[in-house]
């Protein structure tokens, strides 16, 4: 089968690469001619770890290409994937330009029947508006479907995230296009992956409902931390037995200065949205989104009071990503938090394994150290904020050697705080006695 994917932001390069390894023909097309070419010989232009060896190893078998001509890639192909961006409107609302001008163009070149299916996240509804600017764009009274095929990948695994997923929902309307979409997910019947088979509109929104069920999870557990430090409890017991309830699960109940990332932020204001326009309340919706807003000004104040003020003080910023194994700086907690604490006087310094050359895109002068240890000489204040692997084991007796004051702050919890303790540091971890 012929597939193009229109789009190579990180969803669409993901979904590319993966279906070539599937052994499906896929073409990327992206009207930015020079990530074309870079792509054209290997070079990813993000970090996803395994996505590089998997689009070179795409291209090598001569399954994987990259072009900037949308119509050839129409032409070609007998499934269309819309991949490309969905960013939010000042209210909150999804912004679908993107989506329309691929629809549009879609349409301009349709010289048969075609398969055209979401990628992106697009609120309800979105299927129906793309059918309708192709019914009245086409030049040729062609036949056409559109489907829903929602993401669920998560940035540090989405490789294995697409080539193993726990579930494969598909929404669409015509027994074509299901046909279509079950035989190119083929290879994934062998691992018994459970197909949710649905329509358009309810795919839509499954993708919404579950990103915002995992933030509200972050953002409870992020309150009830706040709420076990007041109290002297030791929150990581109480998600422990949490999670040992089965209807409550263990993930995601991890504290933490929030949640951060293209998806969480952007689909729960859209979800939100979305509630006010049909008249419906999503109240909790609204209080995960103020919830995490919190954190992070509290994630500031915790620090502020951990290092006696942070005015004319060296503070040392261990993470910029929002998560380990990405570079993505979107809506990233520790992006939010050195803003601030530059705002209030402090002296940032940061490290991050992958994230740097992106931060600095926001903060030019950012002083970015070569490795934690650099971070930590002459500091007033180390703080953890993103829980790469590298962080987890770092030598402390030789941080606490470098550092001007020996204050760990630790906003994902990844050492003990006893024996941070016993070393000598003013230890501050999150929702720990």
């Amino acid at each position: 089968m012929n597939i193009c994917v229109v789009g190579t932001g990180y969803v669409g390069l993901v979904t590319g690469a993966c279906f070539a390894e599937f052994g499906v023909n896929v073409t990327c097309v992206d009207k930015d001619t020079a990530k074309i070419r870079q792509l054209r010989e290997g070079k990813v232009p993000i970090y996803e770890p395994g996505l590089g060896d998997l689009v070179a190893k795409g291209i090598r078998a001569g399954r994987l290409r990259f072009i900037d001509d949308l119509a050839e890639g129409v032409r070609s192909s007998l499934v269309l994937f819309i991949a490309v961006g969905t960013p939010p409107l000042g209210d909150g609302s999804t912004d679908l330009r993107y989506v329309d001008e691929v629809a549009e163009a879609i349409a301009r070149h349709l010289d048969g029947y075609k398969l055209v299916v979401t990628k992106s996240t697009v609120p309800v509804g979105t299927g129906r508006r793309i059918r309708e600017i192709i019914a009245r764009t086409r030049r040729e009274n062609v036949e056409f479907d559109v489907a829903a095929n929602p993401e669920f990948l998560r940035e540090g695994a989405a490789i294995e995230d697409f080539l193993r997923p726990n579930r494969v929902v598909i929404g669409a309307e015509s027994p074509q296009a299901v046909a279509i979409l079950k035989d190119l997910y083929r290879p994934l019947y062998l691992l018994e992956t459970p197909f949710v088979l649905t329509d358009v509109p309810t795919a839509e929104l499954i993708k919404y409902a579950a990103n915002a069920f995992l933030a509200t999870k972050i953002s409870f557990i992020n309150e009830l931390a706040r709420l076990a430090e007041a109290l002297g409890v030791d929150v990581h017991q109480v998600a422990v037995a949490m999670g040992l309830d089965n209807r409550i699960g263990k993930k995601f109940l991890h504290p933490g200065p929030g949640f951060g990332g293209s998806c969480f932020p952007k689909d729960l204001s859209a979800l939100a949205q979305l509630g006010r326009e049909h008249d419906v309340a999503l109240g909790v919706v609204e209080a995960a989104l103020a919830a995490n807003g919190r954190q992070r000004a509290w994630a500031v104040e915790k620090i502020e009071a951990a290092a006696g003020g942070v005015a004319g003080k060296a503070v040392g910023v261990l993470g910029l990503a929002f998560k380990p194994n990405t570079d993505d700086i979107r809506e990233a907690p520790a992006m939010a938090i050195v803003g601030e604490l530059r705002a209030r006087g402090a002296r940032v310094r940061a490290y991050d394994p992958e994230a740097m050359p992106r931060a600095r895109e926001f903060f030019a002068d950012l002083d970015c150290r070569a490795d934690a240890y650099a971070v930590a000489e002459g500091a007033d204040a180390l703080v953890v904020v993103t829980e790469w692997n590298e962080f987890r084991n770092l030598d402390l007796e030789r941080l606490r050697g470098l550092m001007a004051h020996p204050v760990l702050v630790d906003l994902r919890n990844v050492y003990d705080p006893a024996k941070a303790r016993a070393l000598g540091f003013a230890y501050h971890g999150v929702g720990r006695p």
